[in-house]
């Protein structure tokens, strides 16, 4: 599903207009994005928990030559799925 799709789908359900979802979908990934950027975690409930962990340097390969290379460390989102939500999908 795209956000298109997520858009109109959660309008026919809510009876919001297409543009009010919009706003509300790119306000919360908004928010969402900003915590995950300090370092905070978001819980939804129902389906998981969002939040940002700290990769560290390693150290790699380049496939096409084989020449070792130094990965920089870095932050990257990271979600945990909710029991619910898996025992949902385990049906």
């Amino acid at each position: 599903m795209n956000q298109s799709e997520l858009v109109s789908k959660v309008a026919s359900i809510s009876g919001a207009t297409r543009k009010s979802v919009e706003a509300i979908l790119k306000t919360t990934a908004d928010v969402i994005a900003a915590e995950l950027y300090e370092g905070g975690e978001v819980t939804l409930p129902g389906l998981g928990k969002l939040q940002s962990k700290d990769k560290p340097a390693r150290t790699g390969r380049n496939p096409s030559t084989g020449e070792t290379i130094q990965i920089p460390a870095k932050r990257v989102p990271h979600f945990t799925a909710a029991k619910m939500l898996k025992d949902a999908l385990a049906k």
